[in-house]
This record gives C-alpha cells, sequence and structure tokens, in this order.
C-alpha cells in the first residue's frame, strides 16, 4: 500500500511517504529498497548505497533475519528493472552476509554464475568487483571477470578491466595475452605492441608472450620483426614451439632452406618433437626431394613411434610415389606400435580403397571393428563400402554403436541425400 501510493506521488511527496513507511513498518526491506530507487531514478545515484547500507543496518536492529538470497533476487529484479546502481548497492551489502572466509571465493563466483544465468548482468559485475576488492591478487577471479566481459560487456568494459588486472597480476600471462588481443582485434596494432612490451618486462622469458608477439606482427605482415623476435625468442627462451614457429614463419615466405636448417638444428634439441621432423619431411616433398623427405620420417618415427600424423604422412608419400606395398608396411608397422587406434585402420582401409582393392579393404574394415568396436569414423565409412542394399542395415548397426557419434550421423545424413530423401538428410544434419 505505501509503495504504491509513493509511486504515484512527486519526488518529494515519494520520499516522505516512505519515511512515513519506514516508520510504520521498520522491518519490511522493500520499502528501503524502493527509497534507494526512488534516488536512482531522480539522480542521486551516490545516496543509494547509504540507503541499502542504513537498511541492513536498520533491520537488523529490528531482530530482521537479513536472507541473503532474498536480497541477491532483490538485487537481480532492480537489475532487470534498470536500476543499476540499487542492484550495485544490494550486491556490495548482502554478499559477505554468511559466508564463511574459506567459502568467499567459490561462493561468490557460484553467486557470479547464476546472476549471469539470470541475465541479471549488472549483478554479476557487481559480485565479481566486490570479489576483486577483496582479493585482488586472485588471478582466477581476475580471469571469471573477464571471460564474463567477453561474453556480456563490451571492448571497452574489458579492457578496463584487464587493465586493472595486469597491475594486480603482472606474472598472469594469460591476462595480458588478452588485453593485448582486444587491442589488436580493434585493429590498435600499436596499443596491442605496448602492452605485449610491457608484458616482456613483467615476464621475461614467457613462451607465451613472445610468440603472441611474433604471431602480432606476422599476421600486420610485419614479417621481418616477427623474425627478429623470435631470433631474440630462440636466445632467450629456447624451446619446441619456438623452433617450430620460427621455421614455420620462414616456410610460409618460402624461405625453404632457412626453415630447413631451423628444424635440423631443432630436432638436435628437441629429437622427440614430432611436429619439426614432420615439417622437415613435409619441405622436402614440396622441393621434391622424395628420399630427403622418406629419411625425415623414418629419422622422426624412431624417436617418436607413438606418433600416428608421422606414420601416416610416411605412408602416403610411400603411396604418391608408386610404392603401395611399402604404404601398407608401414601402416601395419604403425598399428603394432600403436594398437587399437581407430584413425590407423582408417588410412589402411583408405589406401585400399584409393587402390580399387575393395575386397581387401572389407577385410580390413571388419578387423579394425573387431579392434575398435567403437570407433564412429570406422562405421561412418564401413556404411558405403557395403552394397546399396546393405548399407542401411549398416547404418543401423553403426547407430546402435556409436548413437550420438557426428561422423556416423553424417553418414547416415549422406545415406538418405544418395537415396534423394532430402528432408530425411535435413532432419539427420540438424
Amino acid at each position: 500500500m505505501w509503495l504504491a501510493l509513493a509511486r504515484l506521488e512527486t519526488y518529494e511527496n515519494a520520499r516522505k511517504v516512505l519515511n512515513k513507511a519506514r516508520e510504520h513498518i521498520p522491518t519490511d526491506r522493500q520499502i528501503w529498497i524502493a527509497a534507494a530507487k526512488l534516488e536512482e531514478a531522480n539522480g542521486n545515484e551516490s545516496m543509494v548505497p547509504k540507503i541499502i547500507e542504513r537498511a541492513v543496518t536498520s533491520l537488523k536492529a529490528n531482530q530482521v533475519e537479513i536472507n541473503r538470497e532474498h536480497w541477491i533476487n532483490d538485487g537481480e529484479d532492480c537489475d532487470k528493472g534498470g536500476s543499476v546502481a540499487t542492484c550495485q548497492a544490494i550486491m556490495h551489502a548482502v554478499i559477505g552476509i554468511g559466508v564463511e572466509e574459506e567459502d568467499q571465493i567459490p561462493t561468490w563466483l557460484e553467486d557470479a554464475e547464476s546472476s549471469t544465468a539470470h541475465n541479471a548482468y549488472e549483478c554479476a559485475r557487481a559480485v565479481y568487483a566486490h570479489a576483486l576488492s577483496v582479493y585482488p591478487d586472485r588471478k582466477d577471479i581476475w580471469l571469471d571477470a573477464a571471460y564474463f566481459e567477453k561474453n556480456h560487456g563490451t571492448r571497452e568494459s574489458l579492457e578496463a578491466l584487464l587493465q586493472k588486472a595486469v597491475t594486480h597480476c603482472p606474472k598472469a600471462e594469460i591476462l595480458w595475452l588478452m588485453a593485448a588481443k582486444s587491442k589488436w582485434l580493434a585493429g590498435d596494432v600499436p596499443a596491442a605492441r605496448s602492452l605485449l612490451a610491457l608484458a616482456f618486462k613483467a615476464n621475461p622469458n614467457s613462451e607465451d608472450i613472445w610468440l603472441a608477439a611474433m604471431k602480432l606482427e606476422s599476421e600486420n605482415n610485419e614479417f621481418q620483426r616477427a623474425r627478429l623476435l623470435l631470433q631474440k625468442a630462440r636466445t632467450s627462451c629456447p624451446s619446441q614451439r619456438v623452433f617450430m614457429k620460427s621455421a614455420k614463419l620462414e616456410w610460409m615466405m618460402n624461405n625453404l632452406d632457412e626453415a630447413k636448417t631451423l628444424l635440423d638444428e631443432g630436432v638436435k634439441h628437441y629429437p622427440d618433437f614430432a611436429k619439426l621432423w614432420m615439417m622437415l619431411g613435409q619441405i622436402s616433398e614440396q622441393q621434391d626431394s622424395v628420399d630427403n623427405a622418406r629419411e625425415y620420417y623414418n629419422q622422426g618415427l624412431k624417436k617418436c613411434p607413438k606418433s600416428v600424423p608421422l606414420w601416416i604422412l610416411l605412408a602416403k608419400l610411400e603411396e604418391k610415389s608408386g610404392l603401395s606395398t611399402k604404404a601398407r608396411s608401414a601402416l601395419e608397422n604403425a598399428r603394432q606400435k600403436n594398437p587399437k587406434n581407430a584413425q590407423l585402420w582408417l588410412e589402411s582401409i583408405q589406401l585400399e580403397i584409393r587402390g580399387g582393392r575393395k575386397s581387401m579393404a572389407q577385410s580390413m574394415m571388419a578387423k579394425a571393428l573387431q579392434d575398435c568396436p567403437n570407433a564412429g569414423i570406422l562405421w561412418a565409412v564401413s556404411i558405403f563400402l557395403e552394397s546399396r542394399p546393405q548399407r542401411k542395415t549398416r547404418s543401423v548397426d553403426a547407430l546402435k554403436k556409436c548413437e550420438h557419434d557426428p561422423n556416423v550421423l553424417l553418414a547416415v545424413a549422406k545415406l538418405f541425400w544418395s537415396e534423394r530423401k532430402i528432408s530425411k538428410t535435413r532432419e539427420w544434419l540438424n
């Protein structure tokens, strides 16, 4: 009744009505909240936190239990009603009530997630702000808040938050990287470059920051800058990724010999990093040096026998050279070193299909499905190895084994499409 009357009055009269209401009903939190919303609506936002703080103090003095959940719900209602200052004041006032110190961080992060799920974004923002005011050096809270701003805020709000984050947590590389990426995506390359320079000072031996700086330069066609950064990185923080990215840059610029020189150096330091051997072989193939490529792949497999992509590259090289028997042998060796690997079985089967040896492919498929009975990539191919009348039966078997596998679902859709059943195809694709 009091609240309805206040809504009908002018600002001054509404204040008087709500003051009288508080005198008559000192235990109703809604009167206090209405007073805060009234001040906010009339431009007196500085009054709002004071009113909510007085509300909590007064209600406690009148033996009213401060039910944290009810107040949070009120805050979310204010958020949805556009009373941002009131919702933020409520969250700041009640978020810590009844929460033990050791439970604060998980409880507050859960509160923020809950408010986000209810589309009460200002409430969530207020919770993160409160948590960060209590724990300003916690990287995980800054990161959660940053992801929140990325998904529900603006670029400006994200960058403002990240600016504070890197000040409090200068050793948190991911926060620097997010800040630089935001600037980069907005087209402000100099600002991104400046942030990464500051990140270097705080984290001089960070591989991720070196590689991010290199990517920034290469994506903006500053290849010489990128090359110099990688050169310094190989001295300051050498790693397998740094060597790989260095070679990749030279390869992209068609400096194949320089790329191979870097890779040769890389495999001396990191012989068990399969990607370096793979790149050496692929560059040799590009240079039409099949024997060198084969040698690199074989050397790599001695060091990295568990690298499935490396085995597949060797088999494909032999196949392209017209040596199907050698390709088959390579894949057999690969399966012995990597048992129950569906990808290797699939490569073996596809080798036979490409060679026109369908019966051999079918025989191999039967063995493959015994070895990997729940492999969707195998079941999907097996459907089309069957004759047309048998494909539907095979698809039913595939769905029984791999009901939710995307490869099987796509294969079934293709089966309907091959039969010109367009509506059914659309159903399966959806």
